[in-house]
C-alpha cells in the first residue's frame, strides 16, 4: 500500500512537471488559481511562527543525511567484518535499520519532489511579464519585441542615477551618515507589493510575513539578500545586510510567493513596488536595487569617455550602494566555519545549475535580463 502511495505521488510529480513545461496555458492557471492555495494555507501557518521554518527544515535535512551517511558505513563495516562469521545476527539487524532508513528517506525525496514541483517548478514556465497581455504596462505580444538604442539605455541610466542622488540627501541618517527606519518594514512591504496588484492580478490577496534568517552570517558568505522557501512559503532577507537593500529584497521574494518565481521578473517587481511606494527608504532602496544592473549594461555599451559625460553617481549613493558595512563583515568573519571564497562559488554553482536545470539557460546572470523590463516599462 505505501509503495504504490508513493509510486502514485512520484508519478503525478512527474506529470505535473512534463505538462508545465509543454503547456504555458496549464502553469499560467495553475499559478491563477492553484498556487495561492499552498500561500493562504501553508503561507499563513508559517507566518505565525516568528522564526524562519525552513532554515530549520534544511538543518533537519542535513542531520537527516548525516544520520543515513553513519548507518550506510556502519552497515558495510559490519558486513565485511562479518562476512565469514557464522552468526550473522547483529549485521542483519544493522542491515534492516539501513534498509528501513533508506525506504522513509526515498518516500521523503519523493515528497520533496512533489513540494517543489508545486511551489516552484511549474512557475518556471508561465507566460513571462515581457509577454503577457494580460494588461502590464511592460507587455509586449509575441513577435513584437523591440530593441533599444544604447541613447535610450543613456537616458534611463541617468534617470535612476539622478533620483538616487536626490533620494540620498533626503532619506534620515544617524550621525555616523547610515540610513535609518522608524516604520514596520515588512508591513511597508506588503503594502507596497499589492499596490501592484490593479496592474499585476495575482499580487493582490494575503502576503506571507518577511522574516529575518538567523544564519544571516552564512548567508551573507554566499553574497546572497534573501531566500524564498517552497518548503515552508517563505519570505526570508538577510539580517546582516545594510538597510538599504532590506526594503527591495523583502519585495523581490514576496514576489517569489506570488509565483513569480523567475529572478529578473522579481526584480522588476520589487523596483515597481518600492519606487511607487509612498515610503521614501522604499523609493530610495528601489532605484538602488536595480542601480548597479542598468549602471553595468550602460558601461559596458560605450567608451570611458561617454560613460564619464554622463549623470555621476554621488559619492553618498556609492556609501550606501553597499552588500554590508564593514562592521557586519567583521561580525560575520569571525564567526564563520567555512572561508567566504569558497562559500560564495559554492552557491553561485548551485543557484546557477538549479535555474539552468529550469529552462534558464543563462543561469545566474538572468538577473540582469531586469533591464530589458524596466526599459519597456519606462518607454511603453
Amino acid at each position: 500500500m505505501r509503495k504504490k502511495l508513493f509510486a502514485s505521488i512520484l508519478l503525478i510529480t512527474i506529470l505535473l512537471n512534463i505538462i508545465s513545461v509543454i503547456s504555458v496555458s496549464f502553469a499560467d492557471a495553475y499559478t491563477a488559481y492553484v498556487f495561492p492555495l499552498w500561500e493562504n494555507a501553508l503561507g499563513r501557518l508559517t507566518s505565525e511562527i516568528p522564526f524562519s521554518v525552513g532554515e530549520w527544515m534544511i538543518i533537519a535535512g542535513l542531520l537527516w543525511i548525516a544520520v543515513f551517511l553513519i548507518l550506510a558505513v556502519s552497515a558495510l563495516i559490519s558486513a565485511v567484518k562479518n562476512i565469514k562469521k557464522r552468526d550473522k545476527s547483529d549485521r542483519r539487524t544493522l542491515v534492516k535499520v539501513f534498509v528501513s532508513y533508506a525506504r522513509v528517506t526515498a518516500d521523503i525525496l519523493i515528497v520533496i519532489f512533489l513540494v517543489m514541483t508545486l511551489n516552484c517548478f511549474i512557475n518556471y514556465h508561465t507566460t513571462p511579464i515581457g509577454q503577457s497581455n494580460r494588461g502590464e504596462k511592460a507587455g509586449q505580444q509575441d513577435g513584437d519585441e523591440r530593441e533599444y538604442t544604447v541613447s535610450e539605455l543613456a537616458d534611463l541610466r541617468d534617470y535612476i542615477v539622478i533620483r538616487c542622488n536626490e533620494l540620498a540627501e533626503q532619506v534620515e541618517r544617524d550621525e555616523a551618515g547610515e540610513v535609518i527606519y522608524s516604520g514596520n518594514m515588512m508591513k511597508t512591504a506588503q503594502t507596497a507589493m499589492r499596490g501592484l496588484s490593479e496592474r499585476f492580478p495575482k499580487l493582490s490577496g494575503y502576503y506571507v510575513t518577511p522574516k529575518p534568517m538567523f544564519f544571516s552570517g552564512f548567508i551573507s558568505q554566499q553574497y546572497m539578500q534573501g531566500y524564498y522557501f517552497p518548503f515552508s512559503m517563505e519570505a526570508n532577507y538577510n539580517a546582516e545586510m545594510y538597510i538599504m537593500n532590506k526594503p527591495f529584497t523583502m519585495c523581490h521574494e514576496l514576489a517569489h510567493t506570488k509565483s513569480y518565481i523567475m529572478e529578473d521578473e522579481a526584480n522588476f517587481l520589487a523596483y515597481l513596488a518600492c519606487v511607487n511606494s509612498d515610503d521614501m527608504v522604499f523609493n530610495y532602496s528601489g532605484y538602488l536595487g536595480i542601480l548597479n544592473y542598468v549602471n553595468n549594461e550602460f558601461n559596458n555599451n560605450v567608451s570611458k569617455d561617454e560613460y564619464k559625460s554622463h549623470v555621476e553617481i554621488s559619492d553618498t549613493v556609492k556609501r550606501d550602494n553597499i552588500f554590508l558595512t564593514k562592521e557586519s563583515w567583521d561580525r560575520v568573519e569571525e564567526t564563520a566555519v567555512f572561508e567566504t571564497e569558497k562559500v560564495r562559488k559554492a552557491a553561485d554553482t548551485f543557484v546557477d545549475t538549479t535555474l539552468k536545470v529550469n529552462g534558464i539557460d543563462d543561469g545566474i546572470a538572468s538577473y540582469s535580463r531586469v533591464v530589458e523590463l524596466i526599459l519597456m516599462d519606462y518607454y511603453d
